[in-house]
């Protein structure tokens, strides 16, 4: 079994999550740690028993890795993650992938042009119940989707933005809609495909930063179905996001990573195991606290992606893929800008 060699670049709290996915994978080994803050670097290093590196680019240049995944805040992945492919390394990279379509493309080129692998995290994608519902949508059991709404009610604290590179336009390249929401802003694109067009508003309404923490948008998908998009930070004391899909024929509503209602016209036993299995509500890290998100779906989100460099098949959530969430994202905050509709 091939040992798979990682660098963690950045040494916030995300790279904390990144380390423990990491060593709980057979086949993955973690080499070292890099970042800004040195005291955080080497805390980490000594805790996960790896080499603590001055900068990416020494990170870089040892020949022991072959894949990086970038902690770093969001409008500082690029640089990284361009570098990493210069030097041969393939790359996983926190939502979202870059702040600036623009940007992300760089990323995408630098790693076509290198024969590396570039490949996304939103590992909110890796549980069971996902599948459940991408093949309920895939197969036509919804009859047709008349609505499709995603809602991420979630409190943070004024601590948590004070003195930090959250919320800032620079770094993480707006609020609640990019950093938080954007989680389910993936989910719902990657269930109904693509956005025609949208209508959103955004506000600063609790917090004293740059960007918004409240966005609302309604939208309409290229099948003809309408949907919503809620995203705050501003919900006291913070509520499980939700995903709902209605049809003519079913409806589906997902609390966390349960389901509240599964009912379908042509109801059958697998219906009954599935609402027996997930029936009652699991989850819930994050609603208020970044810090009590389990670290389980960031390794299971690794180890698709070991699988793809090791099959040779296309990463579920590569560049292109991770790309479309973000694309979203700045067409909502472009319409709340203008005050008028996007269309894509």
């Amino acid at each position: 079994m091939k040992i798979w060699n990682f660098g963690i670049i950045g040494a916030g709290l995300i790279a904390d999550f990144h380390a423990k996915a990491i060593l709980s994978l057979p086949n993955a080994r973690l080499v070292g740690i890099c970042g800004i803050n040195q005291a955080k670097v080497q805390n980490l290093a000594s805790k996960y028993n790896c080499r603590a590196y001055i900068d990416f680019d020494q990170m870089l240049d040892s020949p022991d890795i072959d894949i990086v995944t970038i902690a770093t805040p969001s409008g500082a992945h690029m640089e990284p993650a361009i570098s990493a492919a210069e030097h041969g390394k393939h790359v996983i990279c926190e939502k979202p992938l870059e702040i600036s379509l623009e940007r992300i493309d760089l990323m995408i080129e630098a790693h076509k042009k290198a024969g590396t692998s570039l490949g996304g995290i939103f590992n909110f994608r890796f549980h069971e119940t996902l599948k459940f519902i991408k093949e309920a949508v895939d197969s036509g059991r919804f009859g047709r989707i008349t609505c499709a709404s995603v809602f991420v009610p979630w409190w943070r604290a004024e601590s948590y933005y004070k003195g930090s590179w959250h919320g800032t336009k620079d770094l993480d390249g707006g609020g609640a809609m990019m950093n938080q929401a954007i989680h389910m802003v993936d989910i719902l694109q990657y269930l109904m495909g693509p956005v025609e067009s949208l209508q959103a508003y955004s506000e600063t309404l609790a917090h004293e930063i740059e960007s918004e923490d409240t966005a609302t948008c309604i939208m309409r998908f290229r099948t003809g179905a309408l949907g919503m998009i809620y995203g705050t930070t501003a919900s006291f004391p913070g509520q499980f996001r939700r995903l709902e899909i209605t049809g003519t024929r079913g409806t589906v509503i997902q609390v966390e990573n349960s389901f509240k209602v599964w009912q379908f016209a042509d109801q059958s036993e697998f219906d009954k195991e599935v609402l027996s299995r997930f029936g009652q509500i699991e989850g819930g890290g994050g609603v208020s606290d970044p810090a009590a998100i389990p670290f389980e779906p960031h390794a299971k989100n690794f180890a698709s992606f070991l699988n793809s460099l090791e099959s040779g098949r296309e990463f579920e959530i590569n560049g292109a893929e991770a790309r479309k969430a973000v694309e979203i994202v700045l067409g909502i905050y472009k319409s709340a800008r203008e005050m008028k509709p996007f269309r894509f």
